[in-house]
């Protein structure tokens, strides 16, 4: 049972409010009613919620009727998570938090508790990137037939649309635009790897656990090659590597690096890289994050 009043988060409350969708303006306001029912039901003990917490899930923290800790999550409904618990299945704690249980109505999970406070980004970057490097490599899988999850085509062409109404908010990207439109055509054709992918993968998604010393979180699934996912790694804390001296030069040594330790190929990184780098920053510009926005463009200028 409860022993405190459940309130969602406010970062929560604040990136879903001004959501147009009435569903998720409805999961919102039922959000301490849901939990409180999976409390109830897998007999668990409310410790706290989690805060500043995420912008699209609630996590609590909790108790299993033995005592053992556990973290209770409960997502936004018909968001790119909605297969997340097919995927940590698939996983079964290999490279990623363990699925204890799962209620697909409810979009409740019952996940292995890690220290949420403590994720890669708190290591040196070199350590961070090569433990990262490490940890995404153990979620590439196999896909097997008739899995539930998108494909890399399929999730690229729903973002065309949106890349390039965003970047017609930005006129200096429009030939990096049309680039990065190009590939995302181009890519998804031209590999026939199947493999699972984490679809969010960063640092931050990267926590400290018991098991192992590092497990993923808060995957948005998807099915394609490894250089999709890879990318995102190349471009985590970007700020940091183009803070220092001959950062053009940097960006593509790093790209080369993570390439060769994963046996990626070199030349599909670069363009998947500036793919969602261009990607990421006119959607940061659209949002009104400009100028981390054009810094995304000036480092996928760059590749």
């Amino acid at each position: 049972m409860a022993t405190a009043p459940i309130e969602p988060p406010q970062r929560l409350v604040s990136s879903l409010s001004g959501d147009p969708d009435g569903a998720v303006r409805d999961w919102l306001a039922a959000l301490p009613t849901l939990v409180q029912q999976r409390l109830d039901a897998w007999k668990l003990t409310l410790e706290r919620v989690q805060a500043p917490g995420g912008r699209s899930s609630l996590l609590a923290l909790v108790r299993q009727q033995d005592g053992t800790p556990a973290a209770l999550k409960l997502t936004v409904p018909g968001r790119v998570s909605a297969h997340e618990a097919a995927a940590l299945e698939a996983w079964d704690g290999w490279g990623a938090v363990r699925l204890l249980r799962s209620d697909d109505t409810a979009g409740a999970l019952l996940l292995e508790r890690l220290r949420g406070a403590v994720s890669l980004r708190a290591l040196p970057e070199a350590k961070a990137l090569l433990e990262a490097a490490g940890t995404v490599r153990r979620l590439w899988v196999p896909a097997e037939a008739g899995h539930p999850f998108e494909t890399l085509a399929g999730r690229t062409e729903e973002a065309a649309v949106a890349l390039r109404t965003a970047g017609s908010l930005t006129r200096a990207a429009g030939p990096l635009v049309e680039q990065a439109l190009e590939l995302r055509r181009a890519l998804p054709a031209g590999s026939d790897e199947e493999f699972l992918l984490h679809g969010a993968f960063r640092q931050g998604k990267v926590l400290a656990g018991e098991r192992v010393p590092w497990l993923a979180v808060g995957p948005s699934p998807v099915v394609g090659e490894r250089a999709y996912d890879l990318a995102a790694l190349v471009l985590d804390r970007f700020e940091d590597l183009m803070a220092g001296s001959g950062a053009a030069a940097a960006a593509r040594r790093r790209v080369t690096k993570l390439a060769d330790s994963l046996e990626v190929d070199r030349d599909r990184l670069r363009d998947w890289t500036l793919y969602r780098a261009v990607d990421t920053g006119v959607r940061e510009v659209a949002a009104g994050a400009r100028q981390r926005g054009e810094l995304l463009l000036e480092f996928a200028a760059w590749l």
